[in-house]
């Protein structure tokens, strides 16, 4: 593990309250992690949440032109769709700026970061040439990752990592094709389709549904 994530970083990993240089003047119209990403900006229900919000369209509204569906590691699970012939993120407005940049995906919030997941805790590594723009300064992980609620956040990515986790599991152990396409329905549906109500705590609203999921999907409560 060491020996790759010192191929892939700067060799150190970083805590939530940790200074890491990657702050890069508000990018000054530089979008260049903005094209030609492919299918890799894979979306969670927090931020298919904020799409809504972001659009006021529901999730059938934001796959006809905004997102896409596609299988990552057995699993149907949506991300930004790239368009045009550089590819481009559908976001970046005729300036090559984020139009949701207050409600950008997770995804986004961390570049040049990485995720590394652990049980309890998720900690940080800075990609080696992901971002190659010059002259970048040191800035709180925490305040790069510009959660509001950096706790629930976290817990957040925890769970919905873990739930992945499981299901990729049992495809590979026990599930047979119908079963596969019939959890991935649900999973769909529970946590994307079936808009979170804005007037209501989202973390609220997504611990319930984890419980529903777990309890289709045959998982231990308290387990992901």
């Amino acid at each position: 593990m060491l020996q790759d994530l010192h191929e892939i970083s700067d060799g150190k990993i970083y805590g939530i309250n940790d200074m890491v240089r990657a702050a890069c003047r508000d990018c000054e119209g530089c979008h260049a992690c903005c094209e030609q990403m492919g299918d890799s900006i894979v979306l969670d229900p927090l931020d298919v949440f904020r799409l809504t919000k972001a659009t006021g369209k529901n999730f059938e509204a934001l796959l006809a032109d905004t997102i896409e569906l596609h299988v990552t590691d057995g699993l149907i699970l949506p991300s930004l769709k790239m368009a045009g012939e550089n590819e481009r993120c559908v976001f970046l407005d005729e300036a090559g700026r984020c139009s949701i940049h207050a409600l950008r995906p997770g995804l986004c919030r961390a570049f040049p970061l990485g995720r590394i997941y652990e049980e309890r805790q998720i900690r940080y590594f800075l990609q080696a040439d992901a971002c190659r723009r010059p002259g970048k300064s040191k800035v709180k992980v925490g305040r790069w990752l510009d959660a509001s609620e950096p706790k629930k956040y976290e817990q957040f990515l925890l769970a919905w990592h873990g739930l992945r986790g499981s299901m990729q599991k049992r495809l590979t152990d026990m599930w047979n094709e119908q079963t596969a396409k019939t959890a991935n329905m649900l999973i769909l549906n529970l946590f994307f389709a079936n808009l979170f109500r804005e007037e209501m705590d989202f973390y609220v609203q997504f611990e319930n549904r984890m419980e529903q999921a777990k309890r289709a999907l045959g998982i231990a409560p308290g387990r992901e």
